[in-house]
Parts: structure tokens; C-alpha cells; sequence
């Protein structure tokens, strides 16, 4: 025997088969037998690629089947599943021969009862309820005679052509701008959130937005109680109004939007005025219009015939001369009164220069008088005491000035006792 070599066993039987047979006979066993099948279980350990492809597993007490749901498919399912809900789903069994693994391709997906829709309705409902997205005072008004309305829905349900048979019926002068989207199935939320952004930012600008949908299953309508819409609509600039299933039907978006329509017809009816209610009332306007304006008209006419049959009017050139008269009254009146104060003012001038002359130095020199000061201090001196022996002193004159220095002084003569000066 050869070294590197194998030795077979003696008792090798001849049909044994490889892996690659192995697990191919049992694929097309598997595959054949398991092309239409519904399996309940709890979904686990779920996580969506980033190719759009989500894996999970559904589980019961005993057992694990792996499982796939393709990007492909995501959109056509009526809910997508999370970890811990208790789901059915339809698919195909399908063996993946590298790792000898089986796994369940689904297509369809629905939750198993209403109890895990339900519980998780209302977690959600109760958190953003805290958040205070559901309060009164955030809701708006809807405009009163909407131009532009936004719609989004589907292109293809009966809810778009409900709305707009309404609308057009209604308020024919509105342009509705359509922005198509799914409204159902996994995705379809993430879909209509996007389609939301895009209707704020069209120009020009949007009056309201309408978000309606026809009726359905919770599971149907479940797009419309995902966070990501609820939250797209609460932080809407534009005012919504959401027209979302039948009357008995509530979603989160209802509870969120400005106005809540009870179908798709009744948003359409809340945001247009009837047409004719319209027309009445603006008929009604012209009227009282009409009638104000022939009273004015009446009441204009009768004031411009008193005014017509007023003594100024009847005569216009008698009112014009007597006013003229009053003037010229009136000027002579200030004429004269001008003239007599201009006379007052020239005596009291006058008399106020006489006195001025009266009490001028100058004046007084020319009679005779002189004033005396010291030249050194040139202070007046009005006291022989103010001139000590060797003052030099100024006397002015009418004509000049005489320069001089005492060699003497006395104290003036007594005029009651007759007695003689004394020398100093």
C-alpha cells in the first residue's frame, strides 16, 4: 500500500451518500412538502439588515424555527412584527444547503388575536398622551376658504376618490395636490412621514393637509398608530385633518391631528364650506350692501338740498361783502390802536432820555461841578480825610482834567455854629 493513502473500510457499502446528497434530498423533500404553510409562534431575536431583509425566529415551548422575511415582501405585509408578538404567519420552507439550515420564507404576517396590537396601542398611546401631544391647545384651526389642500393616501383606494367627489361638489375653486403613498403594510408609516415632509415643503405653500384612508382591521390600519407618523404629524407647521377608516375607527393620528374626519368624505366636507351656504351668504352680504348704499345716498342727497337752501348759498356775494366789511373794520381797529401805542412808546422814551440827561456826570460837570479822585488808587474822594498832605489827585472838569497834590485840608465850615475851619 501506498504511504499517504486511506485505508477503506472492508464493510463500505456501496450507495452511501455525500452531504451535498444528504441535504438536497432533503431539500426537495422539505420544499415540496412545506410550499404553503401558517406557523404561530413568538417572534424573537429580530434584526432588520441593512439590505431591507429582516431575520427573526418564532418560537413556542419546545422549539425554534428560524425565519426571513425579504425586503421585497416588506411592503405588502399587513403589520411587521416586533420581538415579543405573538404572530401567524404564511410562507414556504426553504433548506440553505452551506449551512445545512432550514428557514421559514415568509410573505404574510399578522398578529395572533388583538392582545399584543392592543397592549402596544396603548403603551404608545399613554407615552405620547405624557408628552402632551394629544392636548387641546396645541390643536389649530382649519382655514375657512382653503386655495391649496394637500392629500395624502393612496393613488388607487376608494379613499382618494371619495374625498375629492366631495370636495370638488363642495369647494370646486380648491387646488388639491395628490402625494401618493401606501397606507398599509410594513413600511408604509415611514412612507406617508416622508410623504408629509414633502407637502410642508412645496411652493406654493399649502393651506391644509388632509391624511385620509379607507376602513379596515386594526392590524390594516396599524400604519397610522406608528410612532414615526404620529410624531411627523404633531410637528407639522400646516394644519392637518385626518380622515382615517369609518366612524368607529381611532387611530393615533386622529388623536394627534388638528381636526379628527370620521371618514375620508367627512374630512373633505370639514375643510371646504358648501358651496352654496357660500353663495347665500354673499348674496345676502350684496344685499345689505345695497341697501346701506342707497340710505347713504339718500341721506347725502337731503344734507346737499338743506345746504343748497342755506342763506350763504342763496346768496354768496352778501356773505363775501359782509366778512369783507368786518376785515376792513378790523384792520382800522388795529391801525389806530398801533398808531396810539407807537405814540405812548415814543413820550415814555422821551421822558425816560430827559431823565438820563438829567442824571448824566457829564451834564453835571458842565454847571460847574468836578469830580476828584486819588491818581494813584483812582478811587473818588469825597472826604477831605481821603486826601492825606502829598496826595496826589485827578480833577475832572467839564473840559479836562487838573493833576494836583495837596498841601492842604480842612473840614468844611459849620453852617449852624458859624465857627472858623480848622487847619490840619
Amino acid at each position: 500500500m501506498k504511504r499517504g493513502t486511506k485505508k477503506q473500510p472492508a464493510d463500505l457499502p456501496d450507495d452511501a451518500l455525500s452531504v451535498s446528497q444528504v441535504t438536497a434530498r432533503v431539500k426537495d423533500h422539505l420544499e415540496s412538502r412545506f410550499t404553503d404553510v401558517w406557523v404561530t409562534g413568538e417572534v424573537t431575536n429580530l434584526v432588520t439588515a441593512g439590505s431591507g431583509h429582516i431575520y427573526l425566529g418564532l418560537k413556542d415551548e419546545t422549539a425554534l424555527l428560524r425565519s426571513v422575511i425579504w425586503r421585497g415582501t416588506r411592503g405588502s405585509l399587513a403589520i411587521e412584527p416586533t420581538d415579543g408578538m405573538e404572530v401567524v404567519c404564511h410562507g414556504r420552507i426553504e433548506v440553505y444547503p452551506p449551512r445545512g439550515s432550514y428557514q421559514l420564507t415568509i410573505d404574510r404576517c399578522h398578529a395572533l388575536g388583538m392582545g399584543t396590537l392592543e397592549a402596544k396601542l396603548r403603551e404608545l398611546h399613554t407615552r405620547l398622551e405624557e408628552e402632551g401631544l394629544f392636548s387641546a391647545t396645541r390643536k389649530r384651526s382649519l382655514p375657512q376658504y382653503p386655495r391649496r389642500i394637500g392629500l395624502i393616501t393612496s393613488a388607487s383606494g376608494a379613499a382618494v376618490s371619495d374625498f375629492l367627489t366631495t370636495l370638488v361638489n363642495r369647494w370646486p375653486i380648491a387646488d388639491v395636490v395628490l402625494f401618493p403613498s401606501r397606507v398599509q403594510g410594513a413600511g408604509a408609516a415611514e412612507e406617508l412621514a416622508s410623504e408629509l415632509v414633502k407637502a410642508e415643503k412645496i411652493h406654493p405653500r399649502l393651506d391644509v393637509i388632509a391624511i385620509v384612508r379607507g376602513g379596515g382591521s386594526l392590524e390594516d390600519l396599524w400604519s397610522f398608530n406608528e410612532e414615526i407618523l404620529v410624531r411627523a404629524v404633531a410637528a407639522s407647521t400646516i394644519p392637518i385633518i385626518s380622515g382615517i377608516g369609518h366612524e368607529i375607527d381611532l387611530s393615533l393620528v386622529d388623536l394627534v391631528a388638528d381636526v379628527r374626519g370620521l371618514t375620508p368624505t367627512d374630512a373633505a366636507v370639514h375643510i371646504a364650506a358648501e358651496r352654496q351656504q357660500v353663495l347665500d351668504r354673499l348674496q345676502l352680504s350684496a344685499r345689505r350692501m345695497n341697501q346701506e348704499l342707497v340710505q347713504r345716498v339718500t341721506s347725502a342727497r337731503q344734507n346737499l338740498n338743506r345746504l343748497a337752501a342755506a342763506q350763504p348759498l342763496a346768496s354768496p356775494y352778501r356773505e363775501i361783502n359782509m366778512t369783507r366789511r368786518l376785515l376792513n373794520e378790523k384792520a382800522l381797529r388795529l391801525q389806530h390802536e398801533g398808531f396810539q401805542k407807537t405814540q405812548q412808546a415814543k413820550d415814555q422814551l422821551s421822558t425816560a432820555a430827559a431823565l438820563l440827561e438829567a442824571n448824566n456826570p457829564i451834564g453835571i460837570l458842565s454847571r460847574g461841578y468836578s469830580v476828584t479822585t486819588n491818581a494813584t488808587t483812582n478811587e473818588s474822594i469825597n472826604s477831605w480825610r481821603q486826601a492825606p498832605l502829598g496826595t496826589t489827585i485827578i480833577t475832572r472838569l467839564a473840559e479836562g482834567e487838573l493833576h494836583s497834590r495837596v498841601e492842604r485840608s480842612m473840614k468844611s465850615r459849620h453852617r449852624d455854629t458859624g465857627e472858623n475851619p480848622k487847619d490840619t
